[in-house]
């Protein structure tokens, strides 16, 4: 199954509905609201009662599928949710809303909204296992994307912009990411790329018997007393490859970030910057080398809507307690 938009899971709410059922539920229904299962859960049928609905006998709530996941509370067809999840998944570079709106036939600020829950979706999230491990390679860049919303224009003393190389990130937005050679990638968005911000990254995300290689940035100058070894390429010199020891598979990873955010989204405010890289991570994390096609990519970011919430507005509640 591709994102083929005469699928009948993107035309029909009852497919739909049971094919979401079955990635989210695999094992059965469960409660959202208190976790129950198997007898605690009936599906209510009859006139009387929604497609889908379900009761839970412990905590005696109503939920359907969507119920506390990043699909709650949409008036858009559950059909076109699947077929803007496969047009996201399929596409290597990304998607743009102006695409989904032309292909599905909904609202542009509709599509919009709808590519940022799942990317939402896409997000890891939680405490996710170290990276690398014994006899494992881990390679880490960064790089800059855009300018930042808050420029402070550094000038020289008669008032002029500088213009140094030296200072190539002053006003960007800097993207740190961590590439596991045969494994996952984990990007960052960070306010600035300093020694201490890029090492406590890699601290929090890299196992102590790491290989770790990198550029001659001084920004990972104190990775050797942390990591089982830090390997580096000197770029300064025209030296790319030593042996094993390169960056070409991170730098491989921007240039199809870079690629997809300039000739696909064009435009990312900052805010939501962190929102891309968790798109971008997650096609990555399960790419064709990894053994996913397009089916499994899409089921599995289907199994991770769950517990993960993105409203256009603020609750009324959360408005209110932050005014006071």
């Amino acid at each position: 199954m591709t994102a083929n938009l005469q699928n009948p899971i993107f035309t029909d709410e009852t497919k739909a509905r049971e094919w979401l059922e079955a990635r989210v539920w695999p094992n059965g229904p469960v409660c959202p609201h208190c976790g129950s299962i198997g007898d605690d859960v009936t599906k209510l049928a009859g006139k009387a009662h929604r497609p889908g609905l379900y009761q839970c006998a412990a905590c005696r709530e109503q939920f359907t599928v969507t119920v506390k996941t990043v699909f709650e509370r949409s008036k858009i067809p559950l059909s076109k949710w699947l077929a803007a999840l496969f047009l996201m998944t399929a596409s290597k570079k990304g998607v743009s809303a102006h695409q989904v709106h032309r292909s599905l036939g909904i609202s542009y600020k509709s599509s919009w909204f709808m590519c940022h829950r799942l990317r939402e979706a896409m997000r890891s999230g939680g405490l996710a296992p170290p990276m690398g491990g014994a006899g494992k390679v881990v390679e880490a860049d960064e790089t800059y994307f855009g300018k930042t919303e808050e420029t402070a224009t550094v000038t020289t003393r008669e008032g002029r912009p500088f213009k140094s190389r030296q200072i190539g990130g002053v006003n960007k937005r800097a993207v740190l990411a961590l590439v596991e050679r045969g494994g996952n990638a984990r990007t960052f968005h960070i306010a600035r790329a300093d020694l201490n911000t890029v090492h406590g990254i890699m601290r929090e995300n890299i196992a102590k018997e790491t290989a770790l290689h990198t550029d001659e940035s001084r920004l990972y100058n104190i990775a050797k007393w942390r990591f089982a070894k830090h390997e580096t390429v000197k770029h300064s010199a025209d030296e790319y490859v030593r042996g094993d020891v390169h960056t070409n598979t991170v730098e491989g990873y921007f240039s199809i970030f870079k690629r997809g955010m300039k000739g696909v989204y064009q435009h990312c405010g900052e805010k939501h910057l962190h929102r891309y890289l968790a798109e971008f991570d997650f096609r990555y994390n399960t790419r064709t080398a990894l053994g996913f096609n397009d089916l499994m990519r899409a089921e599995a970011l289907a199994g991770e809507i769950k517990g993960k919430r993105l409203t256009y507005r603020r609750p009324r509640s959360i408005a209110q307690s932050s005014a006071h």
